[in-house]
């Protein structure tokens, strides 16, 4: 005959077993608190198309950069006669802006005090500001306006300001408050607000795009004289893993997710390497490249990059740039254009970028074609940087989905599982590679050939809690 004890060991180990394999009511408390959500983006009305020479300067002047001789008059000279040809309208009676930042081909929805404001969200970049009441009337016209005046849980951030500038010369600047921010139903109750109150003309014009979301580290935020933490940053301790994705593709609706790494958007096994947070970017080695699915070839020894979804194109140092152009025929460094054209009918060979020595990412042949420049040559999305750190930009993100994790500081790479990316021969073999324990995979992700019952476990309790969604903007 048992005793009372064994009996109520018995009892306590039917009822650990029946907990762990029954679905669980996930607390409500616990549903905000540990979430992942994805956020759909809308498409910018006012997108004006691609201009090479104007985003090889934007990236340029981002991050400082020498700009080199020839482009800003190249930029000059298209800018004057895009604005000489507005002025003579369209023979309808009707005169088209044609705004400098209208490259923002994407842009999504964000709410501030339960006030909904379309923003662009920057990997590179970590303030966030918006168009705001404190704004001119004319400032004002045709935008979302964020007046904090209308919101119950403003605070001001009395003695705080902002001054930020971007790769076109385009910039923002006022003061700062704090208020509920809302993404998906992810809520961060104290968010920095930087309430613009005084803009660039670009922006202005831009009337589909009404601020900012920067998605670096913090320490590259511009709040004076305390600088503020990110959305990221703070919102960070809620999610289910402390991580975001861009799952950015060509021609098609794409989304950035927070909070998980979803194993049903790319192929294989995801490669992570670790981020140098010194400087505030998303920075990486990356050393090497290949062309058309060759052997790789030395680049810049010691040579960094960064990971950034504010940057159209890829700059990469001098050896990888005309290492690629000389497989190109026809191709030349243009100064008058101030890069690389080649032939429009030329067929592209695929570019393989070195990601800290432990994996090859494929940009496709067809993304390094950008845009036209004259009625034979186009212009390349593959230029040189002047400086000792390399840019890889949404060109690179078209065949890449990239996971940034906040937790580790590290960056996750893998190809596009639904067709925007195919392993090369050389990624399978990174894959292969990788099945050995040479990299590790973020907490409670699945890859390819590891999942098991422990981690479908895992996922089973994740997946308990709702993935909400939400489309970012980048640029293209």
């Amino acid at each position: 005959m048992r005793s009372p004890v064994h009996s109520l060991l018995f009892c306590l180990g039917l009822f650990v077993l029946l907990a762990e394999a029954s679905p669980v009511r996930p607390d409500t408390r616990n549903t905000v608190q540990k979430r992942s959500f994805l956020v759909p983006r809308v498409k910018n009305e006012n997108f004006q198309g691609h201009n090479g020479p104007r985003q090889l300067l934007r990236a340029y002047r981002k991050y400082s950069m020498p700009v080199p001789q020839g482009l800003e008059e190249t930029v000059a000279r298209q800018t004057a006669q895009a604005k000489l040809k507005a002025r003579r309208g369209n023979g309808t009676g009707g005169v088209k802006a044609t705004p400098i930042r209208n490259d923002v081909e994407y842009v999504s929805p964000i709410k501030i005090g339960g006030q909904t404001v379309t923003v662009d969200f920057d990997t590179g970049s970590s303030d966030l500001w918006v168009f705001t009441s404190q704004l001119g009337r004319q400032a004002q016209a045709g935008h979302e306006i964020y007046n904090p005046a209308r919101s119950k849980t403003f605070s001001m951030l009395r003695g705080n300001n902002f001054d930020i500038s971007y790769g076109d010369g385009s910039g923002a600047a006022g003061n700062v408050g704090t208020d509920v921010v809302d993404i998906g139903g992810a809520t961060v109750t104290r968010q920095a607000i930087e309430m613009a109150t005084a803009l660039s003309a670009s922006f202005v014009e831009d009337t589909a795009n009404n601020g900012l979301m920067g998605l670096a580290f913090s320490k590259l935020n511009t709040v004076k004289p305390q600088k503020q933490k990110t959305f990221f940053d703070n919102v960070m301790p809620s999610l289910a893993e402390p991580v975001f994705t861009a799952d950015l593709k060509k021609a098609a609706v794409g989304a950035y997710e927070f909070g998980r790494v979803d194993p049903a958007k790319f192929v294989g096994q995801m490669t992570y390497v670790p981020v140098n947070t010194s400087n505030g970017f998303w920075q990486f080695p990356s050393e090497s490249f290949s062309v058309d699915g060759g052997a790789p070839q030395p680049g810049q020894a010691g040579g960094q990059a960064i990971a950034d979804t504010g940057t159209t194109i890829i700059l990469a140092n001098p050896v990888t740039v005309e290492g690629y152009y000389a497989a190109v025929p026809g191709a030349v460094n243009d100064q008058q254009q101030g890069g690389f054209t080649f032939p429009c009918a030329t067929q592209l060979p695929d570019l393989a970028l070195d990601i800290g020595g432990l994996y090859m990412a494929r940009v496709k042949g067809s993304d390094i074609n950008f845009a036209q420049v004259s009625d034979t040559m186009c212009f390349g999305a593959l230029q040189a940087t002047t400086s000792d750190v390399q840019i890889y930009g949404d060109v690179m993100f078209k065949t890449q989905f990239v996971a940034f994790n906040g937790g580790n500081n590290s960056l996750g790479f893998a190809e596009h599982a639904d067709g925007q990316g195919r392993p090369t021969q050389l990624g399978k073999q990174q894959q292969q590679k990788q099945g050995t324990g040479e990299t590790q995979p973020l907490r409670g992700v699945v890859n390819e050939s590891s999942a098991g019952p422990a981690r479908a476990a895992s996922l089973i309790l994740v997946g308990a809690v709702p993935a909400l969604t939400v489309i970012l903007g980048w640029y293209i």
